[in-house]
């Protein structure tokens, strides 16, 4: 039997062996090749390096190893041979190193205390275990001892003296009375970190006989018990009355009364003190101060912050704890303790030393005949430990002598290994603290190519989806590995296809065309082999009619419809769900093959109902929710819910289960369907109720299920159609027995912060989770794909580890035991997690820009190595920049613009570049971390655009028959500029446009003089600019010659006459007049001929306005930028034509158009004219005036 387990094992540990390869050469897990690869010994479990035994029970030193052919095992005891043959009471398990010291039956463990080491031994080397050390555990009794009673003043200090027997390991101290009672603790009263009892000050109710110290040895699960102490506290009352007693009339008694005293520290003495602790321990700071009032204390690190999330104050504030320390904990660490009369400080000077622990551990190389690879063990620790190298278990300075090996330091270089060169190296880290010892193996193998995956095997896979064909294989050179379609096809080759470097041919988006036979050849130095693979590609399972959303009335029947279609050859089944759970067990439900139906609806049909359609490739589902509505009600009865259940009774109490009983409430003319069960958990969440179960109405007993250590009350609650009634009187309270917890915690997450770190996470279980006290958690953690051991801690009171000097972005297998001080949860299930992701070392590769257009490029890149990304591949992100335009020399800001793509995608657009000029960019590739070096900076250079419009268009200087144009040049040039094109053409008063006139002026002109140009006439001008690519956007501008001299004098003389200005005035009051008497007569009802008129005839200018009799000629934003066609020009002065109207505001006007000034006065909106006249529009660019209404007479 045993000879069976032990092949097993071997196995397994060839399994252990593959997943550590670091070298090129990947050994897949088939059964059938471990059996025939060699193998040198690799430990695979092993006692503790400090390891302390029961002297009771028999001793077991464990050493078990891999290897093939199956090691063999030896002994040192404390540095010599052990010769386990020569002592009976010693023997060693078959097929294994582990030894079994019998202590039962007749053996002292105290002669078997020593350092033990295993080696494993087998043709390819020796691999050996760390020096374990034997220890029996001690646990002495107490010294007798005569112990005084502690009379004390109330209000004075106290310590009460532990001094435990010193036991291995150390016991833990607690403090109780002779009942077997925990003495209460306070800030006043509290235990220290050495186990003494530490008194503030004393009180008359600290008085009593039996104050006990226990010390208990978990190691032998026994309690020794101190003497009783005896504490007499006198008050001040009964101390005056004693004193009282025993004096006469005349004597002068009394003791003072109890004086208030600021704080002294009782533990640590002094004002400074020192403490050393290792890297990775927690660390336990403590000070206890005396004082009346109580000392409150307070803890600060002088010049940094306590280190949050690490922190915990324990014992009332007087211990500060910090776990998990790092160098970076050291410093000067001060308590103060503070009451109302003063204050006093410690300083703790806290120094934090470390043992080896490893940076890069040496890892398992597996190489070729031929090949090179190195060994590397680098540690680190406080001080710096010390780096020693053996070679089979032998210091490699005496070891046999391997031409292709060097020593250097912390590495050992392999060079044209043999496979002579097959050993196992240890690698040494040591300081004055601990050491650490690792074993790795140089396994040179020489083997042909093997194809592992079954020949012929068939691959199905669905349309349009990745379909991803195996080809596992071995051989040692590393094997060169080809693909080929059908038997005679073609190697496939191209972007259509991946490659991996396991051998698996992947094709992104599988088609019809896809389907047929591909070939996988392996081949290297020693030999080659082939291997044919099936694939088929099938068409997807789609839902063509999907269930829809339903509104029922109650006990009414509905149906739900799902008709699929799916490929022929594959079996669809198709499940129905309830708001994401199974339909309910009811004959309600029938589920036909296209269809679900639900009959005799009730309120709890309610919800979500899902088909899901599942074949052996793919899944598809969908939804429909169902409302169900009330029936009309019977008029004739009332429903109700039901009374609460009373007479709450519970029986046949065991420590997992109790049976509860009630009796029903009134029903409310509607029949109780279930009843529902909650409970209450007193120790853990007090006037919190919980769901338990719920039965149906027709029971009134039920057996419930119970969980260690909560004290259960329950109710119950009844439920008809209406609704649910007030729960009813809780029921008595049953205490359950404390269990081992019965769950470990869940969400358990590994997520490094660092580089170097794995932060290890979980949902701490709930208080009635625990199951009993002293809830704690097991972490355990060791790297996934390495032949490491399991690294185990035990911590308390978190949810968080972190694991310190890892590997980045490494695999982790992480699990996360729950245990109370009764046991162990059961084993829980391993997670995969990875450490700390570092930025990446590598930037892309071949950088290509191609440029579409004078605004668009598109750049690509190649992707960069997936193991140089160091941490999950988010994608690549492009920065660039405009270095200078090609135009203009001027230098500007920089201003450079990111634009990120996600995952593995190699090329990518970049939109908004400006024309004509120059451009630099360069690639990252991006992780969680953040981002990689950049690429070499990439220039490229974006053709000539277009021009924008000229900064600016003005017109000066008129005269009669010229005007000056000067203009500015485009604020984007967007390449050379090689002309200005200038267009203007006149407009008359009557609006119409003359001939259009076109000049080209040379790029470098920035002026014009227009000459020979009609005199009082409006010219609109159409500006831009051309490079070679062609003409950019226009710029307009309307500008007006100036008349001739004698018309201008004329018409400024009768502009500034007195007649005229009296004319204007008297009109002005003639208009206010008679708006004076057509408001008083309209507030009298009558008419005024205005009104009769306006009542006879239509105000025209409310009256749709047509073509012909004029529309609002204002130019739009678009006409300004285009020549105006001639005769296209329509009255701009909102000029309407009054055909019938003769009596209006119009006749008492005066002048050609009725016009005032700016200053308030009518500006003409009303015409006295009866014929159409055109009139300048609001184009012009001068105010309406006297002189402009006399210039249309020209």
């Amino acid at each position: 039997m045993m000879k069976k387990k032990s092949i097993s094992a071997s196995k397994a540990s060839l399994v252990f062996f593959l997943c550590q390869m670091i070298s090129a050469l990947d050994v897949p897990l088939d059964s059938k090749l471990l059996e025939e690869l060699s193998q040198p010994p690799t430990i695979t479990q092993q006692s503790p390096k400090d390891y302390i035994v029961d002297p009771r029970e028999n001793i077991v030193i464990q050493c078990e190893a891999k290897g093939k052919p199956p090691p063999s095992f030896s002994w040192t005891r404390n540095g010599t041979h052990f010769d386990i043959d020569k002592d009976e009471q010693v023997t060693m398990k078959p097929n294994s190193g582990t030894l079994v010291i019998n202590i039962m039956n007749g053996g002292k463990a105290e002669a078997y205390e020593g350092v033990y080491q295993c080696t494993a031994r087998n043709e390819r080397g020796a691999a050996i275990s760390n020096n374990i050390v034997i220890r029996p555990s001690r646990s002495p009794l107490w010294t007798k001892e005569k112990l005084e009673p502690n009379q004390v003043r109330e209000g004075d200090s106290l310590v009460l003296h532990c001094r435990p027997p010193v036991g291995l390991p150390p016991p833990i101290i607690f403090w109780m009375d002779n009942a077997f009672q925990r003495l209460p603790q306070s800030e006043r009263v509290s235990q220290g970190l050495n186990g003494d009892l530490y008194f503030s000050n004393v009180q008359p109710e600290d008085t009593r006989e039996d104050y006990i110290c226990y010390a208990r040895f978990n190691h032998t699960q026994t309690i020794q018990q101190k003497q009783p102490i005896s504490v007499k506290v006198f008050s001040m009352d009964s101390l005056n009355d004693t004193i009282a007693a025993n004096l006469s009339d005349t004597d002068i008694y009394g003791a003072k009364p109890v004086t208030e005293r600021p704080p002294i520290l009782l533990t640590p003495t002094g004002t400074t003190s020192n403490k050393v602790e290792l890297r990775g321990n927690v660390l336990l700071l403590e000070c206890i101060a005396a004082g009346l009032p109580t000392p409150v204390i307070r803890w600060i690190k002088e010049g940094g912050e306590l280190p949050a999330n690490r922190t915990f104050f324990e014992n009332f504030k007087k211990t500060l704890k910090i776990i998990d320390v790092s160098e970076a904990d050291s410093g000067n660490y001060k308590c103060i303790a503070r009451n109302i009369l003063g204050s006093t400080h410690h300083v703790i000077s806290v120094t934090v030393k470390a043992a080896p622990y490893w940076i890069t551990a040496p890892r398992n190389l597996v190489l070729s005949p031929g090949e090179d690879g190195t060994l590397i063990c680098r540690a680190n620790g406080n001080p710096k430990p010390s780096i020693s190298w053996l070679a089979n278990g032998v210091p490699i300075a005496i070891a046999p002598e391997d031409p292709s090996r060097k020593v250097d330091g912390d590495t050992i270089i392999f060079s044209a290994v043999q496979e002579r060169s097959s050993a196992v190296y240890q690698c040494n880290a040591s300081n004055e603290y601990g050491y650490l010892l690792a074993n790795a193996f140089v396994n040179v193998l020489a083997e042909p190519p093997r194809i592992l995956t079954p020949a012929n095997k068939l691959y199905q896979v669905i349309l349009d989806s990745p379909a991803l064909i195996d080809c596992a294989y071995f051989g040692s050179p590393k094997p060169e590995i080809e693909w080929f379609k059908g038997v005679k096809g073609s190697i496939l080759r191209g972007n259509e296809y991946v490659f991996h470097d396991n051998g698996t041919l992947e094709i992104p988006v599988a088609q019809k065309d896809s389907t047929g036979t591909y070939t996988c050849v392996a081949r290297n130095e020693l030999g080659k082999i082939q291997n044919e693979v099936q694939l088929e590609v099938k068409d997807p399972t789609m839902i063509i009619k999907q269930p829809e959303y339903k509104v029922i009335q109650r006990y009414g029947h509905v149906s739900f419809e799902c008709i699929i279609k799916h490929d022929s050859t594959l079996i669809p089944t198709v499940i129905w769900l309830k708001d994401n759970d199974e339909l309910p067990d009811d004959e309600r439900f029938l589920v036909g093959k296209d269809n679900l139906t639900i009959m005799n609806v009730t309120d709890k049909d309610d919800g979500t109902y899902t088909c899901i359609v599942n074949t052996t490739l793919d899944s598809v589902s969908a939804s429909a929710v169902l409302t169900v509505v009330a029936a009309p009600p019977t008029p004739a009865i009332i429903y109700a819910r039901p009374n609460p259940p009373f007479d709450l009774e519970l029986t046949g109490q065991l420590e997992r289960s109790i049976e509860l009983s009630w009796i029903p409430g009134d029903e409310n003319n509607s029949p109780i369907t279930s009843f529902v069960i909650e409970y209450e958990d007193g120790l853990h969440e007090p006037g919190v109720w919980h769901y338990q179960t719920e039965v149906p109405g027709s029971q009134t007993t039920v057996q419930l299920k119970l969980s260690p250590y909560v004290n259960y009350s329950f109710r119950v609650i009844a439920v008809n159609e209406i609704g649910r009634s007030q729960p009813s009187e809780p029921s008595e309270q049953y205490l359950t027995k404390s269990a081992n917890p019965d769950e470990n915690p869940s969400n358990v997450q590994g997520i490094g912060s660092e580089p170097d770190n794995l932060v290890i996470t979980w949902e701490s279980l709930k208080g009635f989770q625990s199951n009993g006290p002293g809830l704690q958690y097991k972490v355990s953690w060791r790297q996934k794909d390495v032949d490491d051991e399991w690294t185990s801690v035990v911590v308390a009171n978190v949810s968080k580890y972190i694991v310190s000097g890892t590997p980045t972005f490494v695999p982790y297998e992480i699990k996360v035991q729950a245990l109370n001080d009764l046991g162990y949860a059961p084993e829980p299930s391993e997670v995969i997690g990875h450490s700390g992701e570092d930025l990446p070392m590598v930037a892309p590769g071949n950088v290509q820009v191609h440029v579409i257009n004078s605004t668009l490029a598109k750049v690509h890149w190649d992707p960069v190595p997936l193991k140089s990304v160091r941490g999950h591949l988010q994608g690549y992100k492009v920065y660039y920049w405009k270095v200078q335009s090609l135009s203009r020399r001027s230098k500007r800001h920089i201003e450079k613009k990111i634009l990120t793509f996600r995952g593995n995608k190699t090329f990518g657009m970049l939109p908004g570049l400006e024309p004509y000029s120059s451009y630099k960019l360069n690639v990252r590739v991006v992780n969680g971390k953040g981002e990689g070096p950049a690429s070499p900076d990439k220039v490229f250079k974006t053709p000539e655009g277009v021009p924008s419009s000229p900064s600016f268009l003005k017109i000066t200087n008129p005269t009669l028959d010229s005007l000056t144009l000067e203009w500015g040049s485009p604020t984007h040039p967007n390449g050379v500029l090689i002309s200005y094109i200038l267009k203007f053409q006149p407009i008359n008063n009557t609006h119409e446009l003359g001939p259009l006139v076109e000049i080209r002026i040379p790029a470098n002109e920035s002026s014009l003089i227009l000459k020979n140009l009609n005199y009082s006439t409006r010219y609109k001008f159409y500006f831009n600019a051309q490079t070679s690519v062609g003409s950019g956007s226009q710029i307009t501008e309307e500008a007006v010659t100036i008349m001739d001299e004698a018309m201008a004098s004329r018409q400024v003389d009768i502009a500034t006459q007195g007649w005229f200005i009296g004319l204007m005035c008297a009109v002005a009051l003639l208009i206010l007049i008679l708006l004076i008497v057509c408001f008083i007569r309209r507030n009298k009802g009558g008419k005024y001929p205005v009104k009769e008129k306006e009542d006879a005839h239509a105000d025209p200018e409310i009256q749709p306005m047509k073509e012909d009799d004029g529309t609002f000629g204002e130019y739009s934003d678009a006409e300004d930028h285009k020549p105006l066609k001639k005769g296209s020009r329509t009255p701009s002065d909102r000029t309407v034509k009054k055909e019938d109207s003769d009596d209006s505001l119009v006749d008492y006007g005066e002048g050609v158009n009725g016009q005032f000034n700016e200053d308030g006065s009518f500006i003409g909106q009303y015409s006295g004219k009866k014929e159409k006249e055109p009139a300048e529009g609001n184009e012009s660019s001068e105010a309406p005036s006297p002189v402009n209404a006399m210039n249309s007479f020209v």
